[in-house]
Formats: C-alpha cells, sequence, structure tokens
C-alpha cells in the first residue's frame, strides 16, 4: 500500500528469531490496515483545471495468516477554488475520459463501487516481511529493545544490498553496491515506518521501532503535529532521497500512544518540479478488529 516510486521500489527484510513456546494472543479476528490516498491526477482535465483524487485500500490479516485485500476509488474533485470555478465554467462535469500512451483514462465524481476478496498466492500461515514470509509466532519474537531491533534490520539491509547489487550488475556493469550504500540510514529509517503498520506486531516491537527511527540518521523531529483527520501525532521526516534528477522527501506522523501511523506526506520532484500523482498524502487507520472483511464505505 505505497505509492508506486520506481526510484525507491525497495523491499527489505526485517530479521526474526527463534519462535517462542507461545506466542502473544491477537486482539481480535484481524488486523486491518485502512490507507486513504489524496493526490493531484497527474494531468489538467476539461479546460486545464486540476483535479484531486482520493481512493481507500483496506488490506485485513489473521493470526493464522488468512488475508483479504479491498480498494474503492472515492472521487475526484477540483482542487482550489480556481479550479473550482474553471470546473463549473465547463458545466460542471461529472466524468472525465482522455487517451495518453495508447491507454484511455477515466475519472469521475462518483465513487467506484470498489472490490473485496481473498489475497491468492500466499503461502499458508504466512505474512509478507521485505521479502520474506514469517508466521506470527516469529512477528511477535521480533526484537523489543530498539538497539537491537536497529542491529537487525540493519544486518537484513546490508543483506538485501549485496543481493540487489550483484542482480543489477547483470544489466548494468557499471552498477556499483555503493550506490546502495549511500542510502543505507534511508531504507533502515523506512523499514522501520513499516513495522508502525504492516503486520500485526506487539507494540513493544511498534514502539522500539519508533525509538530506533527517531535516532536514525538523517531522520529529523518534526514535533506535534496534526494530520488531515484532526488526529494529533508526532511527525518525523526521513532522510532525502535523492538519485540523478529525482528528490524524494517523506514525512510521517506517528500516534505515540498506540505506536501506529497515522499519516505519510509524500513529495517526490523531478529536474525541480513536483510529480503530480506520485506526491500526496495517505491517512491510515491501523489496529485490530472484530469486523469481517468488506468494500470500503464510499464517504
Amino acid at each position: 500500500m505505497r505509492y508506486p516510486i520506481a526510484a525507491v521500489a525497495v523491499l527489505i527484510t526485517a530479521g526474526v528469531v527463534a519462535v517462542p513456546a507461545q506466542a502473544a494472543p491477537a486482539e481480535g479476528a484481524y488486523w486491518r490496515v485502512e490507507v486513504v490516498r489524496t493526490a493531484d491526477h497527474p494531468r489538467p482535465v476539461g479546460s486545464g483545471y486540476t483535479v484531486t483524487q482520493r481512493s481507500v485500500s483496506v488490506d485485513w490479516q489473521t493470526p493464522g495468516g488468512k488475508a483479504w485485500s479491498a480498494y474503492r476509488e472515492l472521487g475526484a474533485r477540483p482542487k482550489t477554488a480556481k479550479d473550482e470555478a474553471a470546473w463549473k465554467a465547463d458545466g460542471s462535469p461529472t466524468s472525465w475520459t482522455y487517451r495518453t500512451e495508447g491507454m484511455k483514462i477515466s475519472l469521475s465524481t462518483e465513487p467506484g463501487k470498489g472490490r473485496v476478496g481473498p489475497v491468492k498466492g500466499r503461502p499458508a500461515g504466512k505474512f509478507r516481511m521485505g521479502e520474506k514470509w514469517v508466521t506470527y509466532a516469529q512477528l511477535q519474537a521480533l526484537p523489543t529493545e530498539p538497539e537491537t531491533l536497529r542491529a537487525r534490520v540493519v544486518a537484513d539491509v546490508r543483506a538485501w544490498i549485496d543481493a540487489a547489487a550483484e542482480e543489477a550488475k547483470t544489466t548494468d556493469p557499471s552498477a556499483k553496491k555503493e550506490d546502495w550504500l549511500a542510502h543505507l540510514d534511508r531504507y533502515v529509517a523506512e523499514h522501520m515506518t513499516h513495522l508502525l503498520y504492516e503486520n500485526p506486531v506487539p507494540f513493544k516491537v511498534r514502539s522500539a521501532a519508533y525509538q530506533a527511527l527517531k535516532t536514525t540518521k538523517g531522520v529529523s523531529d518534526l514535533g506535534q503535529a496534526k494530520d488531515p483527520l484532526n488526529r494529533s501525532g508526532q511527525k518525523v521526516a526521513l532522510p532525502v532521497y535523492e538519485r540523478k534528477s529525482s528528490v524524494l522527501k517523506e514525512q510521517f506522523i506517528v500516534d505515540t500512544k498506540t505506536m501506529t501511523l497515522l499519516a505519510r506526506y509524500v513529495d517526490l520532484q523531478d529536474g525541480g518540479k513536483q510529480l503530480a500523482g506520485k506526491s500526496g498524502v495517505e491517512t491510515y487507520k491501523v489496529g485490530w478488529t472484530d469486523d469481517k472483511p468488506a468494500v470500503p464505505a464510499a464517504g
């Protein structure tokens, strides 16, 4: 449930330790992660105004490793008062259609029907963490001390870098491992944010991940802030990621009472110009629930 930013399409793995005799009990039937994404459409529509698109995705996972996912478009709206005036001058259309690169693109002001269904191709009883499949018991056994967790993640990120660098050489002989190592702190910080929402890890693991995140080199503590849903949390900024002409800036708001993610802000620029559609904000609702998987509400 992340933006499709090719420059940082990084899957890093968390380490696991020996499975304990008994894992901590779940606090509900499903670990649920809801993400509402808001972003500008990547090109003007109608007479040349900008619209903002919203969508929602939800994932459910049981302690036994079964999973469901859902998705729904929430509709497009003019971005600013100026855009709204241009939209009204166009006759207040409720849909837009155009073609680009041989593809037909359709937008609507109305929410889509949405869909929900089981996740296929998933090993029985397993959870995806980076490039590994682990059990619920292994999730519960992740380190709860910040520096121990950091050491585990750093070791696994370095192992990933070794493999990625070797694979890159098959298509680019000039590829160097140092290109990845230059962003080691960034990768470690990004992984810590995944531990704050992605899988049903214990509160103490999330707390350790947050503490490790805050003290990772290049991470900035921006103080108390409110997300788009008016929820309060602590805001942090990850190290800036630069590659050729692309610059990625990410900020997160964390609920320090539950140690779960509230919001993620993305600013991706290329050649100094922000890339609409790949920049935007996500709001998160994370936690245990007994509510069964269903198509997300249209609101």
